[in-house]
């Protein structure tokens, strides 16, 4: 059963740190060098100095950098930028957002903010539906042992058809006034404070009898895991070390949004257009799409043929340039239990596994160990960024994918079966610095 509970947030004092939107961050993962400058000049008290280690110019914080964010993390704290909030509770959080590429849809994604006890994937409570590489976690848990705060949310699913736990806390909150931020893509994040005790424990008990599967955060979820078993092993009683800090939203939310990550091709020796397009004809009907700037927006067109197409069956859309430019679709004579055996029939129908193991192996040769350390492979968001590095030399051809479905991901990873890393890309992304849960803080959880 999930083990849900509110908590005591570690929140910014707006009083003493000024705007919200100067303290907090996209999540560590996603913060490039440029958005790790601009937030170090924000303000003094951006999340940035914790979350991502480089240090600054303006810092005076000496150690590396899990001693330098401790440091700041204790500074603030009694400073009185960070304060604890005066009793449990859970914290509604909405997202209302227009994703790209579709259109300029006005979404709204709901869920709240609250602690959940950790579980061995073993005893089915929370499922990943990705694999997760070694580097980030070994950062993750020396950052956590430093700190002992969890400063960014897990995003985690849950299944609710009715809505009632939404219903629940929207019933709770309606009149009160958020605390608001916009952040640098336009997605405004809206976060109220849920102390009535009622309706914290009947959002709680409703929540005992769900799976949770994880969205975003499985590095940092994992790292938790490690962190609870380091507790243990001390031998110490660390009650606090068994839970953890997620944001948890409905799975059949309209405002649920997965984007497509495209793959770019490069430094391939002996890549040939002609010789791809004709080895991949033994598992795929290909379309060459001749488009003029008469229609516009080509990549746009394309993508809306590239949907329409996987709605019928798995498509790939594959460019190398102007003239070569090609829809392909999986053959309906193609067994792929025979292709790929290897795989579950869950995974064996995902075209970022088709696309994987048909085309990235078994036709261009690219093998598994130079998919996991990139050697030929980028993984890009926006589809004319990806053409736009075929178009400027800086790969040889880029395959436009469908977003992966909501119930592919639930049900590969309630069956126990991981998607390859970059297969989803869940859309927006939760903030840094709403709440923060800090190990050491009060004694009520």
């Amino acid at each position: 059963m999930a083990d849900i509970r509110p908590f005591r947030a570690l929140r910014y004092d707006i009083g003493k740190v000024g705007e919200l939107g100067k303290v907090v961050t996209q999540p560590y993962d996603k913060i490039s060098p440029e958005m790790q400058a601009r937030y170090y000049d924000l303000s003094a008290y951006n999340l940035v100095r914790i979350v991502k280690g480089r240090q600054h110019p303006t810092d005076t914080a000496q150690g590396n950098v899990y001693t330098r964010a401790a440091r700041y993390l204790g500074e603030w704290i009694d400073q009185g930028a960070l304060v604890p909030d005066p009793a449990p509770a859970i914290y509604p959080y909405y997202q209302e957002y227009a994703a790209p590429g579709q259109g300029g849809v006005a979404k709204q994604r709901r869920g709240f903010i609250a602690l959940a006890r950790l579980e061995d994937y073993s005893a089915r409570v929370v499922h990943r539906h990705e694999e997760t590489l070694s580097g980030p976690k070994a950062d993750r848990l020396e950052l956590l042992k430093a700190t002992r705060a969890h400063c960014e949310q897990l995003f985690m699913l849950y299944s609710d058809p009715s809505g009632e736990i939404e219903k629940a806390i929207e019933g709770a909150t309606s009149g009160g006034t958020p605390q608001a931020v916009t952040d640098e893509y336009g997605c405004k994040h809206s976060l109220w404070r849920l102390d009535d005790a009622a309706t914290v424990d009947s959002v709680c008990k409703a929540m005992h009898d769900k799976k949770l599967v994880i969205a975003d955060g499985h590095h940092r979820y994992e790292t938790a895991l490690a962190y609870r078993d380091f507790c243990r092993a001390r031998g110490k009683s660390d009650e606090r070390a068994e839970f953890v800090m997620m944001t948890l939203i409905r799975k059949e939310s309209e405002g649920l949004t997965i984007l497509p990550t495209h793959r770019v091709v490069h430094s391939l020796a002996g890549f040939d257009w002609n010789g791809f397009v004709a080895g991949a004809q033994r598992f795929f009907v290909s379309e060459t799409v001749e488009l003029s700037a008469a229609e516009g927006d080509w990549t746009r067109f394309f993508s809306e043929r590239l949907s329409r197409s996987g709605r019928e069956a798995s498509s790939i859309g594959v460019y190398a340039g102007p003239q070569r430019l090609v829809l392909m679709r999986l053959r309906n004579d193609i067994d792929l239990g025979r292709a790929l055996p290897d795989l579950p029939e869950g995974l064996r129908r995902l075209d970022v596994v088709i696309l994987h193991r048909l085309l990235l192996e078994q036709t261009l040769g690219i093998d598994r160990q130079a998919v996991r350390e990139e050697k030929n492979l980028h993984y890009v968001r926006d589809s004319g960024d990806a053409v736009r590095q075929v178009e400027n030399g800086k790969a040889q051809v880029a395959f436009l994918l469908n977003a992966t479905p909501i119930e592919s991901v639930w049900d590969n990873a309630l069956s126990g079966n991981p998607l390859p890393q970059k297969s989803t890309d869940f859309y927006p992304k939760l903030l840094s610095g709403l709440t923060l849960y800090w190990l050491d803080g009060p004694e009520e959880m």
